[in-house]
């Protein structure tokens, strides 16, 4: 793959409504079949969570790893909480920073943004320090901070229209996990 005259792009997937990993999942997916150097970091999803995309890169060899506790909101343990966030995003740091990588996923990442267990500004002036130029940047998750929404070069806002969810359909494996 020629890195050459690639600029590397930061995409934002936010909003209420469903997608928005699925949409980082799909570029994943695409990145992949060009032979891309992937590493995918969920903030929520916790290590023991064996879901279907997590079992898809298992299989596809994509790096991936899962920092959090879980439902971040609904904690019983916020400093636990936000122990493991600050830990994700040390591991994210050291991804970002390294130059391994072609294309990294920070999945979930508004969430610890809008809790304002990290700060925006000063994860944008990492960015802006540390991350490589030719190195594509995912991050996904509701309620993105303006500053990050400025600071992107796509911004994707998915609108919940209708879901099963509010008709009392639970979940469903292959489609929502």
């Amino acid at each position: 793959m020629n890195k050459e005259n690639r600029t590397g792009l930061t995409l934002v997937f936010t909003g209420n409504g469903k997608g928005k990993t699925t949409a980082a999942l799909g570029t994943v997916f695409r990145a992949w079949g060009r032979g891309f150097r992937i590493c995918v970091i969920q903030f929520l999803k916790t290590e023991t969570g064996h879901w279907g995309e997590v079992m898809a890169a298992q299989k596809l060899d994509i790096e991936w790893y899962k920092t959090g506790d879980g439902w971040t909101w609904k904690t019983k343990d916020k400093v636990a909480s936000m122990s493991k966030v600050l830990q994700g995003w040390e591991l994210a740091k050291q991804k970002i920073a390294s130059g391994d990588y072609d294309l990294i996923v920070l999945d979930e990442f508004t969430y610890p943004l809008a809790f304002d267990w990290l700060n925006v500004q000063e994860i944008i002036e990492w960015l802006l320090a540390n991350k490589p130029s030719d190195l594509h940047l995912i991050i996904t998750g509701r309620n993105a901070p303006p500053a990050l929404i400025e600071y992107a070069d796509l911004v994707t806002k998915m609108e919940e229209v209708k879901h099963p969810y509010n008709n009392g359909i639970k979940a469903q494996p292959g489609i929502d996990f």
